[in-house]
């Protein structure tokens, strides 16, 4: 087929019906990008002979080097089908688990989705994650089988035993589609049940039985699942050019049978057979011991043609299938000594996998005119907010996404969904392009006459030279020539242009965009509400715009056509099309909605699948390069939608990633592409978390504790330990109640740090969005502010607030959940602040649950704050941020404050010594103010808009002084010392490891993850192959080389998938030393076998630069010096 061409294109882009988005979904190396070359040759732009080798849409050199995708690259392709012509935006996507965030991206802009299987692997993790992913943004899928080819070279399969194993790759895929499909009716269900509940008023189901099936009977599911009758399955082999449905074969054989089409379309695929005696299709081949349809009529033709071509090179009867078949083969392909050649000539003809792929799309695939309203309103939701508490205008919004209209008056929405870098050369309009007749003539001319100029020259020199000779005795012309260099060189500009250049990966969702237009930039957290109250109506981007939060205008200066590793320059796109757009560097981060109207609320966040978790430390080789490399850093965290850069507060510039192969390309790309600088990179930095247990049962020995007899020496030399915490402003009780007192006595605070349950830390961790909101709330109650909150945010609060009830049970939680002070670090983390003060009410955390008049409320509530409450937890909040074992963050820890006791300022009789001495007491108070916020600088801002706003409250206490400053140094020690009164444990991030190996290399997979401190959880074989599916977690800690190691013991016949998945307690206590006879005897005196839990912990302080107690010399009197041996 011949190249389309550019105007081609357009005139395509103008008819919405017949435009295709749609994306290749898969697990890693099965097959997606030969896919996708095989699509991309049917247009003519690569060679079918080239498809599946070149891999044209894997234009990066690393990707074509390690043999996977690791960016989205989009194109689009031309396709008649019938008498209709279609113009399909085609995205190829990574499978790799480290760029499941390029998936999210791709997935947002399309319509529909080309899952791919292998045939012989089946359903792999990913391949769940992304029918997942496909499924949270309701697009919808079709399915294709690849590598057919293996089940009959590798797995030496016959026809019938095909059929069994494809049947089953059939049912998985399509178990998982059901399982998505039965979670989400059981969410609107019982989302219709509480609504039901909150309109009669009481339980719909009282004590009866609660039926989780009901509801499912009624659902149509029919549309929901993979089956070849209804033509969403392509059976295919992408590598040898061919790929059928079952459509195809069906018009094949009808006239040749005498049965109808519609007949057959049913039967070719299921349990049924041919009677050969009464010529008709009848049910039941498995019972009757029949060959079914489908083996007979298809697999069977499909095995013959192998058996011939590529098992016993048969030529006669090759030459006698090529003729049945009516193709053409070159007589090059039958004398080629490679078989896959001549097989593919033959079946690309046959069965053009290209043919089959794209019918299927065009048939089953939406247009942009069938998006859903469901789907547009989950795009449209704000925050909590539901789609009815929008503001009318945004409502009305909703129209024209359905419409998809290009019309002049249509409101443009566009939706970016990542930024990616072109270098500069590459753009349409810095490429060089082929000079017409009369330009060549022109420059030939020129060309000529500074030829003439030149000789005269020349001839001129040399006769000056034979005059009189230069003044170095060098010759004049060489001179002139050295001349003309130096100008040359200086006329260059000194400051080099930025060789990237950043394009938006886009979609147009409605009206058309045109090059030069002025939109508005809509940012996350834009209220499309409060942009309607502030700007005037009829306002457009290009006009003087009023500034509002979370919003601002930019021109689309270059739009393009994305074709693989080519752009090409557009004036306009019309509604429905995915399509580049330069110019957006400075307003666009990541992601982000554009707009013509200012009620268009911003779409909402990608859903990533993968976690950011791999961290290191950057610095340039050469201290002076450090400008470039902050700009590259810069760069590359616009060009990475999943990748983040952050400044530490030691200075250090730290880069996170997903994991160790997308670490690999970042540091590539800043070496490379953005910083263009030699770097030098840390150790991967592991975080680690601390928290506190229940004292443990078991000693070391696995002896119940308290039945033994302690060691008096050691036991003796613990209780030293403990007795010198103890101080006169320090007291630990053997309870673990911690009190202390502030250095100028004026503040007595008693803590207690008591561990949470696990399932409460998991769900203060999944809540952290809400609690933030909720701290919002609070912060604006207290400055007195009228705050609207949206009734999802407060039913999102709400239900959080139950949640915690019904699990914090028993009588030591009694209204644990009421008496909340704050959450902890940064104010929304995974730790609880409590008030257990009896003499002391403060309002609750809760508040805006049940307000009735917000501004009175809100004022006679922070009247009953008492004076420094801000001050306790800003101590919490520095305890909870850098805990006590090796300053890693707290997690799953309760603080109880039991009492806390404030005397006045001063005595009333030096009162008047103290008003005279107020402006040196001022600076004092404000140093201490300084070096307070140094400290306390994650909380400081939040702190002190607080205590502004209740300064003049406060009365004769000054918040900012130096109580303020020494109740938080209290309260964090004393937080930190009821920790250690506690038993302490290290947290360790976990990978779940999901690895696919044969028999033979089980033991060695085995042993690698026993070494790496790994854990199997699960361990299945798939059937009707020899492949095992072990699943096992892996501490972030050990997980580096982890790929590489298993690849090269197993020879790489298996591969591990890391996803970050959970925190878990590590075991063993770092502190740990013998205390009982039995440990003693058990472990020796010193103790020193491994400690997993004292390594790590070791490990971080070192790095930190903290203090490690550890032996450099073991045995110093062997020791002797070199002088003595001369």
């Amino acid at each position: 087929m011949r190249r389309t061409s550019l105007e081609k294109v357009v005139l395509l882009q103008k008819n919405p019906a017949n435009i295709r988005n749609l994306c290749i979904l898969a697990h890693v190396d099965h097959g997606k990008t030969t896919l996708a070359d095989c699509l991309v040759a049917s247009n003519g732009i690569i060679s079918s002979r080239l498809a599946g080798k070149l891999r044209y849409l894997d234009s990066r050199e690393d990707e074509q080097i390690r043999g996977i995708t690791m960016k989205s690259s989009a194109i689009s392709l031309h396709y008649g089908h019938g008498d209709q012509e279609y113009l399909l935006n085609l995205i190829d996507s990574p499978g790799h688990v480290d760029f499941s965030s390029e998936v999210s991206t791709a997935v947002r802009l399309c319509d529909g989705a080309i899952v791919v299987v292998d045939a012989v692997e089946g359903v792999c993790p990913q391949t769940q994650a992304v029918l997942r992913q496909a499924w949270l943004e309701n697009i919808r899928p079709v399915l294709v089988i690849n590598k057919i080819d293996r089940l009959i070279v590798e797995l030496k399969l016959s026809s019938q035993e095909a059929y069994a194993h494809l049947k089953k790759i059939l049912e998985q895929v399509n178990a998982v589609m059901g399982s998505l499909f039965t979670s989400k009716v059981l969410e609107e269900r019982a989302e219709k049940e509480e609504e039901k509940e909150e309109k009669d008023g009481e339980p719909s189901i009282g004590g009866q039985v609660y039926d989780w099936s009901a509801g499912l009977e009624e659902v149509d599911d029919s549309h929901l699942y993979f089956s070849p009758d209804q033509g969403n399955v392509v059976f295919a082999s992408a590598i040898d050019g061919w790929g059928f449905s079952i459509q195809q074969f069906a018009s094949i054989y009808s006239p040749r049978m005498g049965i109808k089409t519609a007949v057959l379309l049913k039967t070719l695929w299921g349990d049924f057979y041919l009677n050969t005696k009464a010529k008709k299709i009848m049910k039941g081949a498995q019972v009757k011991g029949k060959k079914t349809l489908f083996v007979q009529l298809v697999l069977d033709n499909i095995w013959s043609l192998y058996d011939a071509v590529v098992t016993r090179r048969d030529k006669e009867k090759v030459e006698k299938v090529v003729t049945s078949l009516g193709v053409k083969v070159m007589a090059r392909d039958l004398r080629h000594s490679d078989p896959k050649v001549l097989l593919s000539a033959i079946c690309s003809q046959w069965l053009p996998v290209s043919q089959a792929v794209l019918s299927m799309v065009c048939e089953k695939l939406p247009s942009p005119l069938d998006i859903t309203a469901e789907r547009v309103e989950k795009l449209m939701k704000v925050g909590a907010r539901q789609f009815d508490s929008l503001p009318k205008d945004t409502q009305e919004l909703k129209t024209a996404f359905l419409q998809c209209s290009s019309e002049e008056d249509a409101p443009l929405i566009i939706f970016v969904s990542k930024m990616f870098a072109v270098e500069t050369k590459a753009l349409p309009q810095h490429r060089q392009r082929p000079l017409t007749q009369e330009e060549i003539c022109e420059r030939r001319e020129l060309a000529r006459q500074r030829h003439a100029d030149r000789m005269a020259a020349d001839q001129t020199a040399a006769q000056s030279q034979s005059e009189s000779p230069s003044q170095d005795g060098q010759p004049a012309a060489l001179c002139t020539a050295k001349m003309e260099s130096l100008t040359l060189r200086e006329s260059r500009p000194e400051e080099e242009e930025p060789t990237e250049t950043f394009v938006a990966f886009a979609r147009v969702y409605s009206g058309k965009v045109k090059k030069g237009q002025k939109v508005f930039v809509l940012g996350p957290k834009y209220d499309p509400a409060r942009g309607l109250s502030t700007l005037p109506e009829g306002c457009r981007a290009a006009d003087v715009v009023p500034e509002v939060p979370h919003l601002s205008c930019c021109s689309t200066e270059n739009l393009y056509l994305l074709m693989g590793r080519e752009l090409e320059e557009l004036e306009d796109v019309p509604a429905g099309n995915v399509l580049g757009i330069g110019g957006l560097e400075d307003c666009v981060l990541k992601s982000a909605t554009l707009s013509s109207a200012p009620a268009c609320p911003p779409f909402t966040p990608l859903n990533f699948e993968a976690t950011p978790i791999v961290r290191v430390a950057i610095e340039p080789t050469h201290p002076s390069d450090m400008p470039k490399l902050v700009r590259g850093m810069r760069l590359l965290n616009q060009a990475d939608p999943c990748a983040e850069v952050l400044i530490q507060e030691t200075g250090e510039h730290v880069l996170v990633t997903a994991g160790e192969v997308h670490l690999q390309r970042c540091l590539d790309d800043l070496r490379d592409r953005f910083a263009k600088v030699e770097i030098s990179v840390s150790k991967p930095i592991i975080p680690f978390r601390e928290t506190v247990i229940r004292p443990p049962k078991l000693d070391m020995v696995n002896e119940e504790l308290g039945r033994q007899h302690k060691v008096a020496i050691i036991h003796q030399v613990k209780d030293e330990a403990s007795q010198g915490r103890s101080s006169d402003t320090l007291h630990v009780d053997a309870g673990g109640l911690v009190t202390i007192t502030t250095p100028n006595r004026l503040a007595t605070v008693c803590v207690r740090a008591v561990p949470l349950p696990e399932e409460v830390t998991r769900l203060l961790e999944s809540s952290a969005e809400v609690i933030r909101t909720l701290e919002q709330v609070n912060m604006s109650l207290r400055e007195g502010k009228n705050l609207d909150i949206s009734l999802g945010t407060v039913e999102a609060i709400g239900g959080l607030k139950a949640q915690l009830e019904s699990l914090l049970l028993g009588r030591k939680w009694r209204n644990a959940v009421e008496r909340i002070w704050a959450f902890g670090p940064r104010r929304c983390g995974p730790n609880i602040l409590l008030n257990g003060d009896e003499a002391y009410r403060r309002p609750s955390v809760w508040q805006c649950l049940g307000r009735g008049d917000a501004a009175g409320e809100a004022a006679g509530q922070t009247a009953a704050l008492r004076d420094f409450d801000n001050s306790i937890i800003s101590g919490f909040q520095l305890a909870a941020l850098s805990g006590p074992m090796c300053e890693e963050p707290l997690m799953g820890v309760c603080f109880s404050v039991e009492r806390w006791d404030m005397q006045s300022a001063a005595p009333p009789q030096h009162q008047d010594s103290l008003e005279e001495d107020s402006p040196s007491r001022e600076a004092s108070d404000s140093r201490v103010e300084g070096s307070s916020a140094t400290g306390s600088r994650e909380e400081g801002a939040e702190g002190g808009r607080n205590q502004a706003g209740r300064r003049q409250e406060a009365g004769p206490a000054d918040c900012y002084g130096p109580v303020s400053g020494q109740l938080i140094a209290a309260m964090k020690e004393a937080c930190r010392h009821a920790f250690q009164a506690q038993p302490q444990r290290l947290m360790a991030a976990m990978y779940t490891c999901d690895i696919m190996a044969t028999a033979e290399v089980l033991g060695r997979v085995y042993g690698v993850l026993g070494k790496r401190e790994g854990r199997v959880l699960h361990e299945e074989m798939k059937e009707g192959t020899d492949m095992f599916i072990i699943q096992a977690v892996l501490p972030v800690a050990e997980s580096f080389g982890f790929a590489d190691e298993i690849r090269k013991r197993t020879s790489g016949l298996a591969s591990p998938q890391l996803v970050f998945s959970h925190w878990e307690v590590i075991g063993s206590d770092p502190n740990w030393v013998p205390t009982t006879e039995e440990e003693y005897l058990h472990f020796g005196e010193k103790a020193d076998s491994a400690n997993q839990a004292l390594k790590y912990m070791n490990a971080v302080r070192r790095r930190k630069g903290l203090y490690v107690e550890e032996k450099i010399v073991e045995h110093g009197e062997k020791q002797r010096t070199l002088s003595k041996n001369k």
